[in-house]
């Protein structure tokens, strides 16, 4: 998939929302194309990025949005709440359509987003946000 990441990934899950990518301070979901998502049914993600993450390694979330999908925005006020130390959301989009809808979405977070053409410009701007040494 990131070729040129895919050195650097710890782990692949797939999941039957989707599939996620665990990386040192970043995690790319792909949700299944017609999945209706919700708090309840990310209830194993969330359970991985805290087995990877903790309460206190930083990390971003990206999503990659390459399947059509729906979703309750209003799930991102709980699943904050478990993350203190998620330093970022990025979404990835394909068209005007999902561009409109991830710009709403970011009206439902209290935390730095950004909306990227590619995955590697959404992983240069996790390194802006969690600096390494």
């Amino acid at each position: 998939m990131f070729q040129n990441i895919s050195k650097n990934l710890i782990k692949k899950h797939d999941l039957e929302i989707g599939s996620f990518y665990f990386y040192k301070n970043f995690v790319v979901s792909e949700m299944n194309e017609g999945i209706s998502l919700s708090f309840d049914k990310a209830a194993k993600l969330f359970h991985l990025a805290k087995e990877y993450y903790g309460n206190n390694i930083p990390f971003v979330y990206i999503s990659n949005r390459k399947n059509s999908y729906s979703f309750e925005p209003t799930s991102h006020f709980k699943s904050a709440k478990m993350f203190p130390n998620i330093k970022g959301y990025g979404v990835i989009t394909y068209n005007h359509i999902n561009d409109k809808i991830a710009s709403l979405e970011q009206s439902f977070l209290n935390i730095p987003t950004k909306i990227f053409d590619s995955i590697e410009d959404a992983i240069l701007w996790v390194d802006e946000l969690i600096p390494h040494d």
